[in-house]
């Protein structure tokens, strides 16, 4: 089996507490897998080890083949990520957003232009581009971090609690464009506490307590 990120003995401490203890993951390319697991189970705490944002205390990680320890610029190029605070720019607007991005990820002007006018119109921003993210809504705060992580392509999406508080409507458009997302040879890992979503989306689940799988 083909895989797209896959985990041995993995575990992050924080002190005494093992936050993450010793899970081992296996996600197949072109899945949508669920990582399910009560409040403070350690799912975000994971999702972080697995992108770069917290340096595990010990174990293997593997993102596409690679080791993030060894070339975590090759895995960044090739992942998408939308964290659970969003960690957007207040004082650009949608369209700079999606532009500060293609720029970062070396898009060039036509793709960029091509890739962000069709987000934006598949998300319902389109109409809102030009504001301030400052003023969205965080139903469309959520779309346009989603947008931005799809805008250089990624294989491999990394979504924390991304259905938290957000409206029907927006929900669905964001399942929706996920689903073309994985049929297209995507992978997507969703972390949620929500029982519904994964057996609505999900190909894979893990559940995860107290850090342990």
């Amino acid at each position: 089996m083909d895989l797209a990120l896959e985990t041995r003995a993995l575990r992050k401490n924080f002190g005494p507490l093992a936050a993450v203890d010793g899970i081992d993951l296996a996600v197949p390319t072109g899945s949508f897998y669920g990582f399910l697991g009560p409040n403070g189970a350690g799912k975000s705490t994971t999702i972080k080890c697995l992108t770069g944002l917290l340096e595990r205390s010990s174990g293997e990680i593997r993102i596409l083949g690679i080791d993030p320890l060894v070339d975590p610029v090759a895995v960044k190029r090739k992942i998408g990520v939308v964290p659970e605070d969003l960690a957007l720019f207040d004082r650009l607007t949608g369209a700079e957003t999606l532009a500060f991005v293609g720029r970062v990820h070396g898009l060039d002007a036509a793709t960029l232009r091509s890739r962000s006018g069709e987000l934006l119109d598949l998300m319902s921003l389109a109409g809102s581009s030009g504001d301030l993210v400052a003023d969205y809504s965080h139903g469309m705060r959520k779309k346009i971090a989603l947008s931005a992580a799809l805008l250089p392509a990624p294989r491999l999406l990394f979504l924390d609690e991304p259905f938290e508080g957000i409206d029907a409507i927006a929900s669905r458009q964001i399942k929706d464009l996920l689903g073309t997302y994985v049929k297209n040879g995507g992978t997507v890992f969703i972390t949620t506490h929500v029982l519904e979503i994964v057996e609505r989306l999900c190909d894979y689940i893990g559940i995860i307590q107290k850090g342990r799988l």
